[in-house]
């Protein structure tokens, strides 16, 4: 396994729109294991193969808090949105920054698993929430993407001015 470069705002790269998986291989399977590899040692509970600079329709999760349920989508599509509601978001793209953003609380996903196998879900709290967070890096969509513009701007003169003096 191999730990992976996670693409920081404001990376033009991660607003490229993600393609659908067709091909179901061993280089997939090595893909996925990556991610999860990378996730957790950032440590985060998802990651989007777009924030990897990989634009295929593929996203990893775990919101277990102690890696015990890792689950794969992809090509996901949400069928369905309830409960909407307010949560604080953090991101592996955007380092150190955490705020509240309006989403659905509970969904119904349809994907396929690492085998190409279709299944059908409901997820409901952190689960929802981090898969919509996810499935939105695959159109290339940042949760700063929600926030207003004085906010958004802000944090991308604080990530840009950090770079420099860590350099």
């Amino acid at each position: 396994m191999a730990l992976l470069e996670i693409l920081e705002f404001p990376d033009p790269r991660l607003r490229t729109r993600a393609q659908a998986v067709t091909i179901f291989d061993a280089a997939l399977s090595q893909l996925i294991d990556d991610m999860f590899e990378t996730m957790y040692a950032a440590p985060g509970i998802g990651l989007a193969a777009s924030q990897i600079d990989v634009h295929l329709r593929l996203l990893v999760m775990d919101v277990s808090g102690d890696r015990t349920a890792p689950q794969v989508f992809i090509n996901p599509e949400i069928l369905q949105r309830d409960d909407i509601g307010r949560m604080e978001e953090g991101c592996l793209s955007v380092p150190g920054i955490f705020d509240e953003i309006e989403r659905a609380q509970k969904i119904v996903v349809r994907a396929l698993d690492r085998h190409g196998q279709a299944f059908k879900l409901e997820l409901e709290g952190l689960n929802a929430v981090c898969l919509q967070h996810e499935m939105d890096h695959l159109e290339g969509k940042l949760f700063v993407d929600y926030l207003s513009s004085f906010k958004r701007d802000r944090i991308r003169r604080k990530l840009i001015k950090e770079r420099r003096e860590c350099v």
